[in-house]
């Protein structure tokens, strides 16, 4: 059924038993058959190094063989960033709780040993916390230096103030973020909506969720899963709401969402939150993907007001305007155009979606005709628009899990340990899906949830972390063979926000041009590295143009390939470093 703007907005109306069923939306839709093959060699290869490299805590969340909550089944995400300043990225990794109270956990904390393995350094960075996080977000939100910690929570969020001599410190209360009521944080981004040079934070709310009064599964009609009793939710659940925080410029944030028009969206429950600039006004917006409902898309109106625009967009549903269980969010320019599209994954039995946007804001769906119709079987976590195999076209990346262990045991084509998918960009505005040709790390099954991007070892591709339930966490390591060139650009604001968040890099090579922007959440409740990363496939050298968050501009030419540049708001290159390469 197709929906238009008005019998949408009747729907809304109707009362949530009527519209929704069971607790999660899926389409229920069969794959496309797949075509042949292409035959071309991908040259990436991906190794799970975790537990070699140190990664060997289990990321606690739930028990591993029965939900009674839908607190249990959303999990987490994790963060590469450089904590330091030591030009290697570490890495943080949330981790949850069980309702028994046993085997408690922490999120950790765990530092570049700068030869492929990690210290586990939560203690002494003052991290330690157990309880129910949800997502990260990071940035420079004081100015300086240094990059700092917001996390969610089903609970109270936490806001930790790196110290710049490897502790943080809990600032939340200070800051003016710490809420009376707890609330179940989810999706949340610092951003500069008002483009002062201080990053603001936006915060998303997923359900309205209390174990002393939730139903228990089966209880409502909500809660199960073809046939099977399972945990309740998200829809029969009251949905949370927007938040936005103003930054003063004095270490504390003031309440604006009712001024700023955010508040006024409400009734979709809200997972990862993306801010970036998606009509190319030089202003950002805010893109957040919604489980089961309507996503939201907060338009900038550059007067320190939003207004949401994702069915007008095209970005609220799915090309045949049906309701999606969105989870994962990957950005970036896969058909370089020069603008961002948005790739979000979803529930099994349905397809991910690949959002093609027209250079002013608008979206096409276009997951058909892109040939990622062809996988159906998975539920899809975190995700990524990232060039894997450096070949200068931006490939499609997602992790998957499943939710429920009850429906696991008795119908076997719903496992919950699945694989991770690859679709490799084959240039001409179609994907092709790899699994076994990617790698081991590729093909392994695990119950995953956030995954993050970044060059760990600095060899000059891009490797991925996951999180998976109830086991250590994966790092894979992305061997690339070839000759494929690349670049990455690391951007330092001086007038803009420190961390250079929203401020976008346009590069051309070898004919093709290609968008990306600094982003301080993405794929599911995680973080990528803040290095930009292009694959240039055979070109060896790069024009770029930057466009920083408070709208200036710069432009450098013929920049040589397979190597970092650091760029200084005013300034331009001020720094570049050659990586050595793998193999």
């Amino acid at each position: 059924m197709k929906h238009t703007r008005r019998s949408f907005a009747s729907l809304l109306a109707l009362p949530a038993a009527r519209i929704w069923g069971q607790g999660i939306a899926s389409r229920g839709v069969k794959a496309a058959s797949r075509g042949k093959p292409s035959g071309l060699l991908f040259d990436s290869k991906f190794t799970d190094i975790g537990r070699a490299a140190g990664l060997r805590e289990p990321v606690i969340y739930g028990e591993a063989g029965h939900k009674t909550y839908i607190l249990e089944s959303v999990g987490c995400g994790a963060a590469f960033f450089d904590y330091d300043n030591d030009g290697w990225l570490d890495i943080l990794v949330l981790s949850g709780s069980r309702l028994s109270g046993t085997s408690p956990s922490t999120n950790r904390l765990y530092k570049n040993n700068r030869d492929g393995t990690f210290t586990d350094v939560t203690e002494k960075a003052g991290l330690h916390r157990t309880g129910w996080p949800s997502a990260v977000t990071i940035g420079d939100y004081n100015n300086d230096g240094f990059d700092d910690l917001f996390i969610t929570y089903w609970g109270h969020d936490v806001l930790y103030r790196n110290n710049g001599d490897g502790t943080f410190t809990d600032v939340t209360a200070k800051a003016g973020l710490l809420r009376d009521l707890p609330r179940w944080g989810s999706g949340c981004t610092f951003v500069d909506y008002d483009r002062n040079g201080l990053l603001d934070l936006f915060i998303g709310s997923y359900v309205e969720f209390d174990p002393k009064t939730a139903p228990l599964p089966g209880q409502e009609s909500y809660c199960n899963w073809n046939g099977i009793a399972v945990h309740c939710g998200p829809r029969g659940l009251p949905p949370g709401a927007p938040l936005l925080y103003r930054n003063n410029g004095d270490g504390t944030f003031t309440d604006v969402s009712v001024e700023s028009g955010v508040a006024t969206s409400k009734g979709s429950y809200m997972m990862t939150a993306v801010a970036a600039d998606f009509d190319n006004d030089g202003w950002p917006d805010i893109y957040v993907a919604c489980d089961s409902t309507p996503s939201f898309l907060f338009r900038n109106n550059r007067n320190g007001t939003f207004t949401e625009a994702g069915l007008i967009k095209g970005v609220a549903l799915n090309e045949d305007g049906n309701y999606q269980a969105g989870m994962g969010l990957g950005i970036g320019d896969y058909n370089l155009d020069g603008s961002l599209d948005i790739f979000k994954t979803h529930f099994s039995d349905d397809t991910s979606i690949l959002y093609r946007n027209d250079g002013r804001g608008s979206f096409d769906g276009v997951t058909e005709i892109a040939g990622l119709g062809v996988e159906t079987r998975f539920v899809g976590w975190g995700a990524g628009m990232v060039d894997l195999d450096n070949d200068g076209l931006p490939d499609l990346f997602m992790v998957t899990g499943g939710i429920f262990p009850e429906v696991a045991r008795q119908l076997p084509r719903y496992p919950m340990n699945t694989p991770r998918i690859v679709f490799r960009n084959l240039g001409n505005g179609r994907f092709e899906e790899l699994i076994d040709e990617a790698g081991p790390g590729i093909a392994a099954v695990h119950c995953s949830r956030g995954c993050a991007f970044g060059d760990f070892d600095n060899d000059g591709d891009i490797d991925i972390l996951i999180v998976n339930l109830n086991e250590p966490p994966s790092l894979l390591r992305n061997d690339v063979s070839g000759r494929n060139h690349w670049l990455k650009v690391k951007l330092i604001g001086v007038q803009s926000n420190r961390s250079a968040i929203g401020a976008r890099v346009t590069a051309r090579y070898a004919g093709r041009i290609q968008a990306q922007e600094v982003m301080s959440q993405a794929s599911f409740y995680s973080v990528n590295d803040f290095r930009i990363h292009f694959g240039l496939g055979a070109a060896d050298s790069v024009d770029l143009e930057v466009r920083w968050p408070n709208g200036g501009h710069e432009t450098i030419s013929k920049i040589a390939a397979n190597r970092l540049v650091i760029i200084r708001e005013g300034e331009g290159v001020v720094r570049t470093d050659e990586f050595r390469r793998r193999g």
